[in-house]
C-alpha cells in the first residue's frame, strides 16, 4: 500500500510543480525537455535497460508514436492546469481510461458486461460535470482538459500496445520511448532558442529535474505497487485513479484555493463511482 501511496503523491506532485512554474513564467516547453533528461538518467540507473534486446521486429511505430504524443500531452496538460486547475485536469486525465476501454470493445472486441457499461456511461456523464466551466472561466479553455482526455486514453492504448510485445523488456521499451520523447523535445526547444530568440533559464532546469523524479517516481512505484499486488492488480487499478482525484481536488481546493461549483463536486463523486464500477467489472 505504501507504494501505491507514493505513486499518487508523485503523481499529484508533478500537477502541483506546474502550477508553481506557471507563477514564475517559465518555460513549459524546456521543463518537459529537462524532464525527459532526469527522467531519462533514473530509467537507465534504477531499470538497466537491455538495449541489445531490441531486435528489428520491435515496435518502432509504437515507440515512435508514445515518444512524439507524451511530451505533447504533457504540453496540453500544463496549459490545462494552468487554464483550469489541478482538479479538473486530473479528473480529466483519469477518466481517459475510458478511450481505452471503449477502444478494447470497438478495436478488439472485447467482451462488455452492463457493470462495465455503467461505469462508462457514468464516466462520460462524470466528465461533463467536471469540466462544466465556473462563472469566472473561459469556455475556449475546456479544450484543454479534453485534449488531456484523448491524449492520455490514447497512450494508454499504445502502452498496452507496447506491454503486449514481449520479446523486450516493458522497462527497455520505456527507455527507449524516453529517448524518443527527448530528442522531439531537444529540436523543439532548439527551435525556439534559435529561430524565436529564448534563451535557456535555470528556472527551468529547475522545475524539469523536479519533474522528471516526480512523474519518474509516478512510474516506478506504480510499477512496484503491481508487484505487490500481483494477485489483485484492481485494486491498484482503483487506488491510483481514485486517489488522484482524490488528493488532487483536496490540494487544487485547500491550496490553490481553484474554484469549482456544485455540478463540478458532483462530477468528481461520478468519477470516484464510475471507477468503481469498472473495478467490480473486472
Amino acid at each position: 500500500m505504501l507504494y501505491l501511496l507514493l505513486s499518487i503523491i508523485c503523481s499529484v506532485t508533478v500537477g502541483v510543480i506546474f502550477k508553481i512554474a506557471r507563477k514564475t513564467s517559465a518555460n513549459a516547453k524546456q521543463i518537459v525537455l529537462f524532464n525527459y533528461v532526469f527522467a531519462l538518467l533514473l530509467c537507465y540507473i534504477i531499470f538497466s535497460p537491455d538495449v541489445q534486446t531490441i531486435s528489428s521486429e520491435a515496435p518502432f511505430g509504437l515507440y515512435l508514436s508514445l515518444g512524439i504524443l507524451l511530451p505533447v500531452v504533457f504540453l496540453f496538460l500544463i496549459a490545462s492546469i494552468k487554464n483550469i486547475g489541478i482538479v479538473k485536469t486530473d479528473a480529466a486525465q483519469r477518466l481517459s481510461l475510458f478511450v481505452s476501454i471503449v477502444a478494447a470493445w470497438l478495436l478488439f472486441k472485447e467482451d462488455f458486461t452492463v457493470t462495465k457499461i455503467t461505469g462508462i456511461l457514468i464516466g462520460f456523464l462524470a466528465l461533463f460535470c467536471v469540466l462544466n466551466k465556473t462563472d469566472d472561466s473561459d469556455k475556449s479553455n475546456l479544450k484543454y482538459p479534453v485534449l488531456v482526455f484523448l491524449g492520455f486514453g490514447i497512450i494508454d492504448i499504445l502502452f498496452k500496445k507496447v506491454a503486449a510485445f514481449n520479446a523486450v523488456p516493458y522497462t527497455t521499451s520505456l527507455f527507449i520511448i524516453f529517448c524518443v520523447a527527448f530528442f522531439f523535445m531537444f529540436w523543439t526547444v532548439f527551435y525556439e532558442v534559435i529561430v524565436r530568440k529564448r534563451g535557456f533559464e535555470i528556472k527551468n532546469l529547475t522545475f524539469g529535474f523536479l519533474v522528471g523524479c516526480f512523474n519518474f517516481g509516478n512510474i516506478l512505484f506504480y510499477l512496484k505497487a503491481h508487484q505487490a499486488f500481483s494477485t489483485n492488480p484492481s485494486t491498484v487499478f482503483a487506488g491510483m485513479n481514485m486517489g488522484v482525484i482524490l488528493l488532487g481536488s483536496i490540494v487544487g481546493v485547500v491550496v490553490f484555493k481553484e474554484k469549482l461549483s456544485k455540478l463540478n463536486y458532483t462530477g468528481l463523486v461520478l468519477a470516484l463511482l464510475s471507477i468503481l464500477f469498472i473495478v467490480l467489472s473486472i
